[in-house]
C-alpha cells in the first residue's frame, strides 16, 4: 500500500535543461512529487534534491506520493500559448494515486482555457483513458501528443522490474484506444527490459502505427554524469540472469534488432533526444 499526501508547491512549470530541453521542450509540468508505481529502474531517486525531491523521497521511493493541491491554480498563472510542455519527466501523471486524486482532469480545464504550443503527456498508465474526453478537447485546440511507455513483452519480467504497472496486454490496448480516438500517441520502448526485441517492436508499431521512440537502461559506461538506473534493478538484473543488458555492446545489438523490425513496417526507431524530439515537433510521425 502507498500513502497520499498533499502540499501547496511554489511552482508547478519549470524550465527545461538536459535531455528534455534538446529534445525540444521548454518547459516541464510535474503535478506530484514521488511516484506510487515505485518502479525499480526509475531514474528519478537518483537525482535527488536536483530533481525537486526531499530525503524521504528517494529513500522510501514509491512508498507514498504528494500532490501539488494548487497545482490548477499555479498552472493558471504560469501557463503562456508559446510553451512545449512535457508533463512529465519525475512522476507519472497517471501513477496509481491519480485514480482517487483525480488532478489531471483539473489541469486539463486549465490546459484547455489557455492552450500551449504543445502538450505531452508521457504515461504508462491506462488511466489515461478516464481523461480521453479532455485530450480529445485539446486535441482540437492544440498539438497534444501521448508517449506511453512500453518496456518489454514478458510478464515475469515486468513482475521483477514493475510490480505495480499494469501489464503489458493493457497498455498495447490503452495505445490502440488512444490511437482510435485520433490521439497522436507513440509507443515510447523505454526503458528497454529484458524481452524478444521483435516481439516487442511488432506488437508496439501494430498499436501505435507510428515511429517508435526508446531508450535503454541507462548505465554509467554509456551516461558517465546526470540520473542513472537505481541500484534495485541492477540487483533483479544480476539475480535473474540478465546482465547482458546492463553492457552497451548488448544494448546496442537490441536496438539495431529493433530498428529492422521498424524498418521493414516503413517505420523508424529513434533513442535519447532524437527519438523524444517527435514529440515536441510540429510535424508527428
Amino acid at each position: 500500500m502507498f500513502r497520499i499526501l498533499h502540499n501547496e508547491a511554489r511552482s508547478i512549470l519549470s524550465d527545461t535543461s538536459g535531455f528534455i530541453a534538446s529534445a525540444g521542450f521548454t518547459h516541464s509540468l510535474t503535478p506530484a512529487r514521488n511516484c506510487t508505481y515505485g518502479c525499480t529502474y526509475c531514474y528519478v531517486p537518483t537525482m535527488r534534491i536536483y530533481g525537486g525531491l526531499k530525503r524521504e523521497d528517494w529513500e522510501h521511493w514509491g512508498q507514498f506520493t504528494t500532490f501539488k493541491d494548487n497545482a490548477p491554480d499555479l498552472l493558471r498563472k504560469q501557463l503562456r500559448s508559446d510553451m512545449v510542455i512535457y508533463c512529465s519527466p519525475l512522476v507519472d501523471p497517471y501513477q496509481p494515486a491519480e485514480r482517487s486524486e483525480q488532478t489531471m482532469p483539473k489541469l486539463y480545464e486549465v490546459l484547455l482555457q489557455r492552450p500551449p504550443r504543445v502538450f505531452v503527456i508521457q504515461t504508462r498508465g491506462p488511466l489515461i483513458l478516464r481523461d480521453l474526453h479532455h485530450l480529445s478537447a485539446l486535441a482540437r485546440r492544440t498539438t497534444v501528443r501521448v508517449s506511453f511507455s512500453i518496456t518489454t513483452n514478458r510478464e515475469d519480467v515486468r513482475r521483477w522490474f514493475e510490480p505495480h504497472c499494469e501489464p503489458n496486454e493493457e497498455r498495447l490496448r490503452a495505445i490502440a484506444a488512444l490511437r482510435e480516438a485520433g490521439i497522436e500517441t507513440y509507443a515510447t520502448l523505454a526503458p528497454l527490459l529484458p524481452c524478444d526485441p521483435d516481439a516487442l517492436a511488432e506488437q508496439s508499431l501494430l498499436a501505435s502505427g507510428r515511429d517508435l521512440i526508446g531508450d535503454p537502461l541507462h548505465v554509467r559506461p554509456v551516461k558517465r554524469h546526470g540520473a542513472t538506473t537505481r541500484e534495485q534493478a541492477f540487483r533483479i538484473a544480476r539475480v535473474r540472469g540478465f546482465q547482458d543488458w546492463l553492457q552497451p555492446g548488448f544494448q546496442e545489438e537490441t536496438i539495431a534488432r529493433i530498428k529492422r523490425v521498424a524498418a521493414c513496417a516503413g517505420r523508424r526507431f529513434l533513442i535519447g533526444p532524437a527519438g523524444f524530439s517527435l514529440l515536441s515537433n510540429h510535424s508527428g510521425g
